[in-house]
């Protein structure tokens, strides 16, 4: 439960974490399913276990540097029309320890066991508390720990399987500002009339919940020959459904809006369902110093279509719909290994597409969108028993744009009428610094 502490931050396809190996982030994670060069194979192809002798460990961590720097071009309160009050935020991102531990233990010829613990999902953005779109996002916060013991079994010479349980616990909270001014600016018998302007009364939300839940994954490991190996990985959904509180807090000139049910604190429910994933590698050892690879993978953000909150009080539900849809990221990359030497060189290139359909869909909390990782790596092999590597990536990404549509005529364009319409741009970019340390016995 330690790597609970500090981490957060969503850097591969939606607010999944990718970042689970220093020496595959050299290559930008291009031989996944396929390298199986140490006990990280865990999470990447379990499968891939069955190429690794005696027992090893590796503890990594990965500090993602975010920056997500918006730009307001003229946001609208939702139902007047007039400019939406407040700054631009500061810098969203938030700079975090991404950990991970591994174990793999060769348990006979055909049998080798394994253990990831690592953090497969999360998310952490935080903008000023009276910026303009602080009615969709102050703080958002999502933390995953995945317990994954896992086996691999070679059949023959040339096909090993591998299977693992994912034991998953995530915990989650998200906060914005309350437009209280909007609410009561509504005339009677349509709401409660007090004529205040929008954005005169603003108020705070804040709800976090939690949960532990179950998934798997299987791996496939094939020798095409002595120098080529194809991996295929499938990672199943996760269905959690999270428990916690709802917090309000309410003006004292509109305190008679939270009467009954609505805006009390109360209890709350949401279910999430963290995406499944399929993954296709191939690694190729072109002599003894060079080695290419490349991956191809699937995430099925489908599965993610609205965020909603069900209250114990009664309250409507509170909903932001995503509509998000399935991504790839693709990558490609190389290794080289100097002769006679202990080091061992990284480089590779990824295509890393948003699950975001457009900027109406777009929210403040994951403000992504497509990007291009460009990666580099080094591990050096102090001994026969320790191995330390680094890795460093740059990810480019395109500018996210967001545009919040607001209207009377569908349930999108209502649920951000006391929100807003905002409207603008980000400037987004990310740094990736990774140290990780191996321990192997024969």
């Amino acid at each position: 439960m330690a790597l609970m502490a500090g981490y957060g931050a969503a850097h591969a396809s939606g607010f999944q974490l990718i970042e689970q190996s220093v020496s595959a982030m050299g290559t930008a994670y291009a031989g996944g399913a396929a390298e199986a060069s140490d006990a990280t194979t865990v999470y990447f192809n379990p499968a891939g276990l069955t190429e690794l002798d005696g027992t090893e460990g590796i503890v990594g961590v990965h500090v993602v540097i975010p920056q997500a720097k918006f730009t307001n071009k003229g946001s609208t309160f939702g139902l007047t029309g007039t400019p939406l009050t407040g700054g631009n935020g500061g810098d969203g991102g938030e700079t975090k320890a991404v950990p991970h531990l591994y174990f793999s233990h060769r348990y006979s010829d055909n049998l080798v066991l394994g253990l990831g613990i690592n953090a497969p999902f999360g998310l952490a953005t935080e903008y000023d508390k009276d910026w303009v779109g602080r009615y969709h996002a102050i703080r958002s916060e999502v933390k995953t720990v995945n317990v994954n013991p896992a086996i691999g079994y070679k059949i023959n010479d040339r096909i090993s399987v591998g299977a693992g349980i994912d034991y998953q616990y995530i915990d989650a909270e998200l906060t914005n500002a309350i437009d209280f001014g909007t609410i009561a600016s509504v005339p009677a018998p349509f709401g409660p009339g007090l004529g205040l302007p929008p954005g005169s009364q603003d108020g705070y939300a804040s709800v976090s919940g939690d949960d532990w839940s179950w998934g798997y994954n299987l791996g496939l490991l094939v020798k095409a020959d002595e120098a080529t190996r194809i991996g295929v990985h499938y990672r199943s959904q996760v269905k959690h459904s999270l428990t916690g509180d709802a917090d309000f807090t309410v003006p004292a000139a509109v305190a008679a809006l939270a009467t009954g049910a609505h805006l009390v604190d109360t209890g709350v429910r949401a279910d999430v369902t963290l995406p499944s994933s399929v993954s296709l590698s191939v690694v190729h050892q072109i002599d003894d110093q060079w080695t290419v690879m490349a991956d191809i993978t699937k995430t099925n953000w489908s599965s993610l279509q609205e965020l909603r909150f069900k209250f114990d009080s009664g309250a409507n539900d509170g909903v932001t719909t995503l509509a998000w849809e399935d991504s790839m990221r693709m990558s490609v990359g190389s290794s080289y290994r100097p002769a006679g030497s202990h080091w061992i060189f990284r480089g590779g290139v990824a295509y890393d597409q948003t699950p975001i359909p457009d900027p109406a869909h777009r929210t403040p909390r994951i403000p992504g969108e497509d990007r291009i990782w460009l990666a580099l790596g080094a591990g050096f092999r102090l001994s026969d028993a320790f191995t330390f590597d680094i890795g460093y990536a740059h990810l480019f990404i395109r500018d996210p744009a967001i545009e919040k549509p607001t209207g009377f005529f569908s349930d999108f364009g209502k649920e951000n009428l006391t929100r807003g319409a905002l409207n603008g741009k980000y400037d987004a970019s990310v740094d990736i610094v990774s140290a990780q340390v191996s321990w192997r016995f024969y």
